[in-house]
């Protein structure tokens, strides 16, 4: 494509689309048609440049010029009471159900590799002592240690504000380390693994790991599965980079991109509840079954949040996308 020749014969529209923007608010019906047309026309020639001459300077120009117009032609709407209740009855749910091929196998590869290596530090003592002083072990495993200390190391309230954005944060990297080929997210999941089999070993080496257990699953199995949420949102974001499919990559990395947003601001406040749970029922008197029941029942609801709820949202048509009015305007891409 010759550029100079290009805005030499599109020139005169882009400069009659900026007149009338400047004056939109007082342009008749046939100047409104021509504003509408103007708009179409540039959002072409646009993709076009994009994909054949893309100069810098003249890419800027139009890209601002056709948002004004998009802005005019469609208008702005601003969001609602209701567009937060259909996010989190709709798209949330469909964006997790969409998402659970992901989550769902690193949901399990996450247990086995925690029971794995769990199994090898209790079984192996020279394994233990690499980990911390014989003293340290011990007060960390003994009856009012470390471990069942930890949880009611400040005032419910602090400690759940505190573990909610500590959370949040894990959740936050693996959605965002996503677009870095998600390699990142392997990490993030090697080093929570590796954590809590720690727990989990050590325990077991002192055969208490009934209580490590009654500690952790109350508020455990939510916050997990939050954080393996995040993680398969990551890894197919990262995906996506290297198989956008049918679909531009640009356009598939907004798309996905768009989503996981969407599914950061939905966990955290999946991860407020499991923070609230860590907070005021793991450390509470409760005994240990009803400690237990309480984190298994929150668990459960989110899995028929997903697969009953998100199911039917995504038969509807739900993506966890924003809605199509919102999105930015597609154009043609020249071939």
């Amino acid at each position: 494509m010759d550029l100079d020749v290009f805005m030499a014969a599109h020139g005169a529209e882009w400069d009659r689309l900026d007149e009338l923007l400047r004056r939109r608010r007082r342009l008749s019906g046939a100047e409104t048609d021509e504003l509408v047309v103007l708009y179409q026309r540039t959002s072409t020639q646009l993709s076009q440049i994009q994909s054949s001459s893309p100069d810098p300077v003249l890419v800027n120009r139009l890209t601002t010029l056709v948002a004004r117009a998009r802005a005019t032609v469609v208008g702005t709407r601003k969001a609602t009471w209701r567009d937060a209740a259909h996010f989190f009855t709709a798209g949330f749910p469909a964006a997790l159900y969409r998402t659970r091929r992901w989550w769902v196998p690193v949901a399990v590869l996450f247990t086995l590799a925690v029971a794995g290596i769990g199994w090898w530090i209790a079984a192996n003592p020279a394994v233990q002592s690499s980990l911390a002083a014989p003293e340290a072990l011990r007060e960390m495993t003994r009856p009012g240690g470390q471990y069942e200390t930890y949880y009611s190391s400040s005032p419910a309230a602090a400690f759940s504000a505190q573990v909610w954005t500590n959370n949040a944060q894990v959740a936050g990297m693996s959605l965002a380390f996503g677009a870095l080929l998600g390699i990142p997210v392997l990490w993030v999941l090697f080093q929570n693994a590796l954590n809590v089999a720690t727990g989990v070993g050590l325990m077991a080496s002192v055969d208490r790991l009934d209580v490590f257990l009654g500690l952790i699953l109350p508020h455990g199995l939510l916050e997990l599965t939050a954080v393996f949420v995040a993680a398969g949102v990551g890894l197919r974001l990262g995906w996506t980079v290297l198989d956008p499919g049918p679909r531009r990559r640009l356009t598939a990395l907004a798309e996905e991109g768009r989503a996981a947003i969407g599914m950061a601001l939905g966990l955290a406040v999946v991860l407020l509840i499991s923070g609230l749970i860590e907070g005021f029922v793991t450390p509470s008197g409760l005994p240990t079954w009803a400690r237990i029941a309480i984190g298994v029942a929150a668990e459960a609801a989110f899995l028929a949040y997903v697969f009953v709820l998100g199911k039917r949202a995504a038969e509807a048509g739900e993506t966890g996308d924003m809605a199509e009015a919102d999105r930015p305007a597609e154009v043609p891409v020249a071939a």
